[in-house]
């Protein structure tokens, strides 16, 4: 199977004989100097029964034409037509899923569905509307489920609510707007596989939009990026000739797959390193100690004059700088003791990267809050720098996946609450100095007077991040830091975050879902098995060069052999 040759060109000109042509569309909001041009020149042919994914980023204009599409906005110039007639307002003939869930709470999964089909089919007998609802429920696995409220279901049959909701309907042509990427990763397989099997069953017409670009090649027919804005374009398309169905693990091993993988990737960095606008103003950090280190609270002085600190590996507990001894997690329940973790054990050295991957409810969080002070310990002992772990503490920096920032503080403020705990023996300018080195770092120089409300997901995380590194703390944790962002700000941050912790020699623990990203940051991948009673199921030592990048990662020959390890451990825990 030979694999189609990429074209460097735009996505062609709508044609007369395509399913859904877009010809000429632009869109912008605003007037005058508040005019914001989001899209412009989109052209697309789709034919029938066709599965495209469109790649974009965060404010690249992904849902505005997903919107147009729908009839729900309408485009400035343009035109968008379905089967020959022009799309001027919603109809049934288009479903569509977006991120968020969209259900009535007080309504169960059978209600929810049925207001789609009642409309749509008022005519219909009732027998036949609620055998409709019933197939469509069925379809997607949920009948288990068909009298539970939206408050009663996971965040992935939620969204299987709405795939049902969408498809009972019996529209022309499904409209995914990033429906899977709040999941995590277990579930996103499942759903990504629930809609290819529907769409086998149905063969629907589907525009999927995705930040992943690994959903696109498990998914799609092609993949058409659109390019960041303002006034988005459409990149050159990527047909996708592999063979279906497309299973994860066996396309690990197809040369085809890592072919186009690699190059959907080069030209969506590429795109990224030409918005990229880097700075060279960064502040030098003043030689100042913070109150949670060793050597400050020994009454020693930091170093000058760029001299290099002591090196870590002289330590005596050097090897087992963060240790988690036999630490168990129990839960009181209405049925009795529900133990989550059990027994978990793990070394970790001074300066190390540690990445903790597993399917949902394995207890990562759990293990990273304890050692963050943040849970109580049910047994065992977890220590850092050879003191016990009893409470939170400002010697260790924390970043979740949702950066709680004060929102009518300023970035800069944000970072300054931090700032101020771990260093009140400094001057107000040596604070002054921390606080806008590290926000410059993560490339906030022309945002830090911005209220935390105002930023995007992205920008809120990147002052996360910095909080975090101005603390100079003894040990970094991040819970899914980068979960909820696109690709581009994803790989950006991870960039970033691989960086300063490199300079700063701190030790790092970060949870995730992403198997590119735990071998990306990490020394060593620590795999959990499932819950209840996690524990440490496996351990593979990331021996690859530094400092890291993602080009080279894709390149190096060692690379694939470790996904496939991760991704073999996380299929076998899903069984």
């Amino acid at each position: 199977m030979a694999l189609a040759a990429i074209k460097q060109e735009p996505a062609p000109q709508a044609s007369a004989a395509a399913f859904l042509e877009i010809s000429g569309v632009a869109k912008s909001y605003g007037e005058g100097k508040q005019r914001h041009e989001v899209l412009k020149d989109i052209n697309l042919s789709i034919r029938e029964g066709e599965f495209v994914a469109i790649v974009g980023f965060s404010g690249s204009g992904k849902t505005t034409l997903i919107s147009m599409i729908a009839g729900l906005i309408a485009p400035d110039t343009g035109s968008i037509q379905l089967k020959g007639k022009a799309v001027t307002e919603p109809g049934p003939d288009r479903g569509v899923v977006f991120q968020n869930y969209s259900l009535m709470p007080w309504m169960t999964v059978r209600q929810n569905v049925a207001l789609a089909v009642d409309q749509v089919f008022p005519e219909m007998p009732a027998a036949e509307r609620r055998a409709r609802v019933e197939k469509y429920i069925d379809m997607v696995s949920l009948t288990h489920a068909i009298e539970r409220r939206p408050s009663e279901l996971s965040g992935g049959m939620r969204q299987r609510v709405n795939v049902a909701r969408a498809l009972a309907a019996s529209p022309e042509i499904l409209l995914l707007d990033e429906p899977l990427s709040a999941l995590d990763a277990l579930t996103r397989a499942n759903l990504q596989d629930e809609i290819l099997r529907i769409w086998e069953q149905e063969r629907k017409t589907v525009i999927l939009i995705t930040n992943d670009v690994d959903e696109g090649l498990i998914m799609a027919d092609r993949i058409i990026p659109l390019n960041p804005g303002p006034g988005a374009t459409f990149g050159p398309e990527f047909e996708i000739d592999l063979a279906r169905p497309r299973d994860r693990s066996a396309m690990n091993h197809d040369p085809e797959f890592k072919r186009l993988r690699k190059e959907v990737t080069q030209y969506l960095m590429q795109m990224g390193a030409a918005q990229a606008t880097a700075s060279d103003n960064v502040i030098p950090l003043p030689g100042i100690l913070p109150n949670t280190s060793a050597d400050y609270v020994a009454g020693q002085r930091p170093a000058v004059g760029g001299a290099k600190p002591q090196s870590a590996e002289t330590l005596p507990h050097y090897h087992r700088y963060v240790e988690f001894s036999r630490v168990s997690k129990i839960y009181s329940t209405k049925k009795g003791p529900l133990t989550v973790v059990e027994k978990f054990d793990l070394r970790i050295r001074k300066g190390e990267f540690v990445s903790v991957i597993g399917h949902s409810g394995c207890g990562k969080s759990t293990v990273l809050s304890m050692i963050a002070g943040l849970n109580e310990i049910s047994e065992g002992v977890a220590l850092l720098d050879n003191r016990e772990i009893s409470s939170a503490g400002p010697d260790r920096g924390i970043v979740f996946q949702a950066p709680s920032l004060i929102p009518w503080l300023t970035a800069y403020d944000n970072v300054a609450l931090g700032v101020e705990q771990v260093y009140p023996h400094a001057t107000a300018a040596e604070r002054d100095a921390i606080i806008r080195h590290f926000l410059v770092r993560v490339g906030l120089a022309d945002s830090m007077d911005k209220l935390a409300g105002d930023l995007s997901n992205g920008m809120k995380q990147r002052v996360g991040i910095a909080r975090a590194f101005a603390l100079s703390p003894k040990l970094l944790l991040l819970d899914e830091p980068f979960g909820m962002l696109d690709s581009l700000t994803r790989w950006d941050l991870q960039e970033v975050l691989m960086e300063v912790w490199s300079r700063e020699q701190l030790t790092a623990m970060v949870i995730t879902h992403d198997v590119d990203e735990a071998i990306l940051l990490a020394d060593r991948v620590v795999m959990m098995t499932n819950g209840p009673r996690a524990k440490v199921g496996k351990i593979l030592e990331v021996d690859l060069p530094r400092p890291r990048s993602r080009k080279a990662l894709l390149e190096h020959p060692d690379y694939y052999r470790l996904r496939e390890e991760l991704l073999s451990f996380l299929n076998d825990c899903n069984h």
